[in-house]
This record gives C-alpha cells, sequence and structure tokens, in this order.
C-alpha cells in the first residue's frame, strides 16, 4: 500500500487511489488487477474515478475556450451567445452546461440600464404607422428605423442618430453630435444614401421625433422615393428595435464607463469601435448567430 503512496489509514480517497493506480501502471509492469487488489478499490470504482477526471479535465479546456470567448467581446456575452460561439466553432454542447460553467467562474454578460427618452410634441406632418410592429423584412434595405439617444457624459451631453436595417440587422449609417439638430440628421442621411443610392421603396420608420416631422427631412425620403413610417404618440414598443440597439450598445460599451469618456473625441472613438464590432463581430440569433454585415452578404446572395 505504501509504495502507492496510499496510507494504510486508509485516508486517501477513492479518487487518489485511482490516479495513483493509473499513474503506477504506466510506469512499471504491474498489472492492473493486482494494483486493484492491493489497494482495495473495485475494478466499477476504478474505472468511474478515471472518467470523472477526465471529464473534469474536459470543462477545465472548456472553461478556458468560455472565458477566451468572455473576454474577447469585453465581457459583452452572456449565456445564449457564448454558446453559438461554441457551436460556430464546431463544438456540441448543452447550452445548460455553458451556464454552469460560467456561474462556477463568476461569468454574466452585462445588464441592460433602462434608456434614456423623451417626446417633444406635435410640430409637423405626422407620418402613418406602416411598420406597425411588423418588423420582420424579407432582405436588406427594405425596411430601416432610426432614432435619438443621449449620453450623459463629464464633457457634457452628446446624441447618437443612428440608421438599422431591420432585415440584416447592421447599423448603415450613424451621426454623433452635441445638440440633436437638422443638421445632425442631414448628416445621417447623406451617409446613408452615400453606401446605398438606390432606395426606391424602402420604408423608413422611427417616432414622432420633432426631426422627423420636419419639412427638410420628409423631402429628402420622397425625393428618393422612401416611404415615410411614425411609431404612435407615446408607444415606445413601436420602435422596440431601435430601443434595443440602444440599450445594448450602452450596456455593453458605455454604462459604467461613464467617467472615461472625457472629451467628446473619446466617446466618439469608442462608439465608432463599437459599432464596428457590433457590424462585423457581434453575433445574434435573429442574424443566424452570424454578425451582420455576413448576414447581409448571405441575404443579398440569396443564402
Amino acid at each position: 500500500m505504501e509504495s502507492l503512496g496510499i496510507r494504510e489509514d486508509g485516508q486517501a480517497s477513492q479518487g487518489e487511489k485511482a490516479k495513483i493506480i493509473e499513474a503506477v501502471q504506466k510506469e512499471s509492469e504491474c498489472g492492473l488487477a493486482i494494483l486493484l487488489s492491493v489497494s482495495g478499490l473495485p475494478r466499477s470504482t476504478y474505472y468511474f474515478e478515471l472518467q470523472r477526471f477526465s471529464k473534469a479535465g474536459k470543462d477545465e479546456e472548456l472553461k478556458k475556450r468560455i472565458e477566451g470567448i468572455f473576454h474577447k467581446n469585453k465581457g459583452r456575452y452572456g449565456v445564449r451567445r457564448i454558446h453559438a460561439s461554441l457551436r460556430n466553432e464546431g463544438m456540441t454542447i448543452n447550452h445548460k452546461k455553458v451556464q454552469r460553467l460560467m456561474s462556477e467562474m463568476s461569468l454574466s454578460g452585462k445588464r441592460r440600464k433602462q434608456r434614456y427618452r423623451s417626446y417633444q410634441g406635435e410640430v409637423g406632418h405626422i407620418a402613418e404607422n406602416i411598420i406597425n410592429r411588423n418588423f420582420k423584412s424579407d432582405g436588406p434595405n427594405r425596411k430601416w428605423t432610426t432614432d435619438v439617444s443621449q449620453f450623459n457624459c463629464p464633457f457634457g451631453k452628446a446624441y447618437l442618430s443612428p440608421i438599422l436595417d431591420m432585415g440584416a440587422g447592421d447599423i448603415v449609417a450613424w451621426d454623433l453630435s452635441l445638440s440633436p439638430n437638422l443638421e445632425q440628421t442631414n448628416g445621417m442621411l447623406d451617409r446613408a444614401f452615400g453606401k446605398y443610392p438606390n432606395l426606391e421603396g424602402l420604408i423608413l420608420h422611427s417616432d414622432m421625433g420633432w426631426q422627423y416631422q420636419h419639412p427638410d427631412y420628409q423631402r429628402r425620403l420622397r425625393e428618393r422615393g422612401i416611404v415615410q413610417s411614425m411609431s404612435r404618440k407615446g408607444n415606445c414598443i413601436d420602435n422596440c428595435i431601435m430601443e434595443s440597439f440602444f440599450g445594448t450598445l450602452k450596456n455593453e460599451m458605455f454604462y459604467g464607463h461613464e467617467s472615461e469618456f472625457k472629451t467628446f473625441e473619446d466617446l466618439y472613438e469608442a462608439i465608432e469601435e463599437y459599432i464596428d464590432y457590433y457590424n462585423n463581430e457581434r453575433i445574434k440569433g435573429k442574424t443566424k448567430w452570424m454578425p451582420p454585415s455576413k448576414f447581409r452578404e448571405a441575404s443579398m446572395l440569396g443564402l
């Protein structure tokens, strides 16, 4: 017994005995039956303990992969996206196991906070709610949505105005400004129209913000053959797809880091980096666990 590293008082656990027996067998010509007899360990228990240690080793390897995905995405991925990432790497694994291992490592995706909301009243023409909560699209550049969100930073307030494609799920164009003015909205449209010049028949949805009621904004849409759609008054669910994006962006790159954005340029660079990540790297279920840019390409090819 002592030659196996197992004390006579029997304090070694069955798992320890199994590991020692395995090591001795590899380094000597002693048969397994003899080692099991000397140690008093049943054969079935021996194999059970080896399998348990093997499983624990695989779990440790899996934990490393999970941790790598988690930190690569700066703590933005929760169970669903890490599970999907592992499947994209060719692994077959139950999401409950991913959840258990993440819990053991105290890893959890960031949780959303309530987004800022404001309503400035009816100041111009109100378009019909054509989208009417039907956010599904049969392809890219069929349905877009836009809105403005406020960021409170050490330097003051800033406003993000993006356009999101309901079909592809990507951010088509965006503008960050110190003031939510018409110049910002026009800059956003300029970038979108420069990227996709032929948009006749596209539906562009928004809330009833004053920018979208402005005659100049509405004229620019008409000139492109774009159909305008507006949410009903005070009904955030009518544009929840855009609110969802704002919640995701702020939760993953802004909340908890507000003090880091000491200048407008700091915030601009961070949002630029995040939107590039969101479009080209961040996977989600609605885009078949592909980044939006790849999903757009696949959709354009009819795949």
